[in-house]
């Protein structure tokens, strides 16, 4: 029963990770069509783009919410080993990216990863998430390198903390998935805010002034 279970929890988890919450709130809500903004993208920030903060509020919770409650279920109620819930986690992760809602032209899938993590019993991973993406906010100026730092920066803790482990691995995939998303906004060098290049500079003449 339990490869019933999760092969059951996988198939639904894709499912609700394929629904595009945020392109349908955004034709509800707003009455546009919100890849038509910014990069194109079905995601909540394009929401926000076209004009609707509260619109952005409520798919930002339902983005983030469809990576919960099956990667919960897989753990917390069906008790299954880890190495599946995370797999759990992973299709919902797939789903959001790779939806055949819109032909497999998903969105960049940040903010349902938010909801795996949430659902998973390691809470230190998704703190850590967070610490490194808010570091990445601000010392980075494109969006892409700074998801990069943040999910990188983790994978770093994870290795350090918990060493060649399924944690590690797990956020390895993760890393994958989104690095195939933000491909083409990775090409872009990535670049150091403009106050911190300033900062710099300015130590750096300091230095020189003092030798």
């Amino acid at each position: 029963m339990e490869i019933v279970y999760f092969a059951s929890l996988v198939v639904l988890a894709f499912w609700l990770g394929a629904c595009p919450f945020s392109l349908w709130v955004g034709k509800w809500l707003l009455g546009k069509d919100i890849r038509n903004y910014g990069d194109a993208n079905p995601g909540a920030t394009n929401i926000l783009r076209a004009g609707g903060r509260k619109a952005f509020v409520l798919a930002m919770f339902l983005d983030i919410g469809k990576g919960i409650p099956f990667v919960a279920l897989a753990h917390y109620y069906f008790e299954l080993p880890m190495a599946m819930v995370m797999a759990v986690g992973l299709s919902a992760i797939l789903g959001h990216a790779f939806t055949p809602v819109l032909r497999f032209s998903g969105g960049k899938a940040l903010a349902v990863t938010g909801g795996v993590l949430i659902g998973l019993p390691q809470h230190d991973i998704f703190f850590s998430l967070v610490i490194f993406m808010l570091l990445g906010f601000l010392l980075i100026d494109v969006d892409a390198w700074r998801v990069m730092f943040g999910t990188t920066g983790t994978l770093i803790y994870l290795v350090v903390t918990k060493g060649l482990s399924l944690e590690p691995l797990f956020m390895l995939c993760v890393i994958s998935i989104l690095v195939v998303k933000h491909f083409d906004d990775l090409k872009t060098r990535p670049r150091l805010k403009g106050r911190l290049i300033t900062w710099l500079q300015g130590r750096k003449a300091a230095s020189l002034g003092r030798s």
